[in-house]
């Protein structure tokens, strides 16, 4: 029976199609928030408003992410995955657009609301659209391949940003046709697209939550860490004395260290027994890390250094969670579980900008790293936890 398997993982084929239409569409998306991201957080710093504030508007994209996942697959379910992925583009390219005409602040909410809902909607279709047609046996690869792209595409957002900088209207048109340019794919593999079928779990949505609550936990911590740092490391390299542009270099360095590190972490992860493992390295590299940039903030080139290796490990609580998520579920119950997984993100989304934020405000500039460690140490309690009742499998 072992072998059988086996030998039916081996024959299992990878559908290029399908994952590159899925992968190519939601990178493109990955450009446009890593444009948008420091973008709108460096124009409301020129504007007076405080780190809190700024975390507070950015935290909303949570709000959006926690109240579109529920939503997600039991729409696609009725209408189809590809028009449900279409719609979510259009709205999330003239909400991007929409904050240079909206003039007032109050505005920014509803926009940050209706653009991060769309985003949420095209991460959960394109990610079960990626994991439902990976090998078994290869899906750490895949994954690491989707994390590495979509990872090109959040290092090219800032370093856009820093040659666009953030005035006028270039840089939201410029958001707003690479949001429009990821339906290019999605309609070039239409007939690629899966099915979501069969009947979800008897404990609802939330339920899927805990199915396997290293996967979800780990991109929770993820989702705090990714926004609050992309949010306030801008206002964080002002404070210190840095450029808007060699913040958004900073900012670039990380998202190449998710370029680099990404197919490895993924390739190891599909030879591990236990992926909880090398979660929990992760979480523990992105704790050192928080611990040494304070040490090293006024040397760039130091900094730069660092960001790289913990961007791109830290990434891997993504890619690796993901890949754990995918090897536990299939059918109906893993479109829930990635709706549930990005669920768990933008509630990091939520979280991660305020805490941030405030820390700053509290603890001074470098409350910038103290507050996003804290989120490592909570998630190493979590798998220490978790490993010690190894046979709940989560």
């Amino acid at each position: 029976m072992g072998g059988d398997r086996a030998a039916e993982r081996e024959t299992e084929t990878v559908r290029w199609l399908a994952l590159g239409a899925a992968i190519a569409s939601i990178s493109a998306v990955g450009i446009a928030i890593g444009l948008g991201v420091p973008l709108l957080s460096v124009i409301l710093e020129n504007r007076g408003f405080s780190a809190t504030t700024i975390g507070l508007n950015t935290a909303v994209a949570g709000l959006a992410s926690i109240a579109t996942a529920p939503l997600a697959i039991p729409v696609a379910a009725r209408f189809g995955v590809v028009p449900t992925m279409l719609a979510a583009i259009v709205v999330g390219a003239f909400s991007f657009l929409g904050f240079y005409v909206a003039s007032d602040f109050w505005m920014w909410f509803p926009l940050r609301i209706t653009l991060h809902a769309a985003i949420t909607a095209l991460f959960i279709l394109s990610e079960f659209w990626i994991s439902a047609s990976a090998p078994t046996h290869k899906r750490g690869l895949v994954l690491g391949i989707y994390a590495t792209v979509l990872s090109l595409g959040f290092a090219f957002g800032p370093w856009l940003f820093s040659r666009l900088g953030s005035d006028g209207v270039l840089p939201f048109v410029v958001g707003f046709a690479i949001t429009l340019a990821s339906a290019v794919p999605v309609l070039a593999a239409w007939r690629e697209s899966p099915a979501i079928s069969g009947v979800a779990h008897r404990g609802g949505f939330l339920s899927y939550i805990f199915l396997v609550p290293t996967a979800t936990a780990a991109v929770l911590v993820f989702g705090a860490v990714e926004t609050g740092g992309f949010a306030l490391f801008p206002v964080y390299g002002n404070r210190i004395g840095y450029s808007e542009t060699d913040a958004a270099l900073l900012l670039t360095m990380i998202g190449l260290g998710n370029v680099v590190l990404q197919v490895p972490l993924g390739m190891i992860s599909d030879r591990m027994a236990d992926r909880r493992t090398l979660l929990a390295l992760c979480a523990a590299i992105g704790l050192a890390g928080m611990i040494i940039l304070p040490m090293v903030s006024m040397d760039w080139y130091v900094v730069a250094a660092v960001l790289f290796l913990w961007g791109g490990v830290v990434a891997g609580l993504y890619t690796v969670g993901l890949a754990h998520l995918g090897a536990r579920l299939t059918g109906r119950d893993l479109a829930s579980a990635n709706a549930a997984f990005v669920f768990c993100y933008g509630f990091g989304m939520l979280i991660g900008p305020q805490a941030t934020g405030i820390g700053i405000d509290l603890l001074g500039v470098h409350g910038f790293a103290w507050s996003l460690a804290l989120f490592f140490v909570c998630y190493l309690v979590l798998v220490a936890s978790r490993v010690r009742g190894a046979r709940d499998g989560g």
